[in-house]
């Protein structure tokens, strides 16, 4: 049987080798550190779990979500909390969609806006799944460049404009996944006007708002004026309260751009367990997971500060689960990715996985299984330390 052409539009599996040798190490009894995967290990909070057994047992939540957009207690909770936490009015009615997780919005938005032809503009590095979505829906790439002399924030004057009058979509991620870079009200101000002169709709890809640290609150593209006139914003549960496994987050934004995505979802799946969207929408409304933060950040320092004193300058991210890490001379991302896993035991992502100018840098995840208060960071800094000889 033949597949689908658009399947050859996928990259292949850039991670392959290290999957390959980490598996290879398991096999013979090494033990292994993994900083790769960027899924908190910490369990979901109690109370909401407790809310789920709860609405779980009403009878109610145990057919179809026939609701417009999603179960409306929970779009009615994303409205307070916007409300609370930006200061930015939500109708729950026209402004927000219930998704199966921020990826389903991310994905989905581009079958929903993308024609053969139309360009999408993707920040490199960058979470995968712009790039290959905008592809599969037949638009054509267009790469913005993130840069350590730029913060990580793409130069919008550095797009031609005949690219820029072709472009239907721009997807900007902060607090960024890979690089941990943030963004200001500035920087969104500025491409919210791009955007509003080439007439671009703006996804703003929010997942890691709330995993922040040292005081540093991260702002919403929709503080920005007139920006629900071009962005749809994508925000998840999955990292704000340990809940990957739940798949559910949310779009808020242009009501044009919500009615869009939600066309499409609509004739694809049939929303989410309405358990679960209780138990979020009491998530949201009541629940801290400052505890899970202030492990993030113990590790984050644990892991910056110890490779500094052995010569490894990294610069400590203000937000994500992510520290994104320079190699060494003389080594691509992969080259080292496989050292560190095979003379340390310590698995990390290279940093060529999310696009071209990844380049140079390997990426290290916060969220480590089986780590009590940091002692699998401070394994992981030593072991490099011993065993990884290389001049920093």
């Amino acid at each position: 049987m033949h597949r689908a052409k658009r399947l050859d539009l996928i990259p292949p599996y850039l991670f392959g080798e290290i999957a390959r040798l980490k598996a290879q190490a398991i096999a013979e009894g090494k033990s292994l550190i993994d900083l790769g995967i960027g899924d908190p290990d910490q369990p979901t909070p109690w109370p909401i779990v407790d809310q789920l057994c709860e609405a779980a047992k009403d009878p109610i939540t145990h057919r179809y979500d026939e609701s417009e957009a999603g179960w409306p207690p929970f779009l009615e909770s994303v409205s307070r909390w916007y409300r609370r936490r930006f200061g930015v009015e939500i109708d729950p009615k026209s402004e927000a969609l219930l998704l199966l997780g921020s990826k389903d919005g991310l994905a989905h938005v581009c079958w929903a806006m993308i024609d053969p032809g139309d360009v999408g503009l993707v920040p490199d590095p960058g979470y995968t799944v712009y790039k290959v979505n905008t592809l599969m829906a037949g638009g054509d790439i267009y790469v913005m460049p993130l840069l350590a002399e730029n913060g990580f924030l793409p130069k919008l004057s550095d797009i031609p404009s005949d690219i820029a009058k072709r472009a239907k979509l721009m997807f900007l991620n902060y607090p960024n996944n890979p690089t941990g870079a943030v963004a200001s009200l500035e920087f969104f101000q500025d491409a919210v006007r791009f955007a509003r002169d080439y007439d671009i709709a703006i996804v703003s890809d929010l997942a890691y708002s709330e995993v922040t640290y040292d005081g540093y609150v991260a702002p919403s593209m929709l503080q920005v004026d007139g920006a629900k006139n071009v962005v749809i914003e994508m925000h998840s549960l999955s990292k704000t309260f340990n809940m990957t496994g739940w798949r559910i987050g949310f779009a808020v934004g242009s009501a044009d751009l919500i009615a869009h995505l939600n066309k499409l979802k609509s004739n694809i799946d049939s929303r989410q367990f309405p358990a679960i969207d209780l138990a979020a929408a009491y998530a949201l409304d009541n629940v801290s997971n400052q505890s899970t933060l202030d492990l993030y950040k113990r590790r984050r320092d644990i892991l910056v500060d110890g490779l500094a004193e052995i010569g490894w300058k990294i610069p400590k991210p203000k937000a994500t689960l992510y520290v994104w890490a320079p190699v060494p001379k003389g080594y691509t991302s992969a080259d080292f990715a496989k050292v560190l896993l095979t003379e340390a035991g310590v698995l990390v992502v290279p940093g060529s996985g999310y696009g071209q100018y990844g380049e140079g840098y390997v990426r290290m995840s916060l969220t480590v299984s089986g780590d009590k208060d940091g002692n699998l960071i401070f394994e992981a800094v030593r072991m490099i330390r011993e065993k990884v000889k290389v001049e920093w």
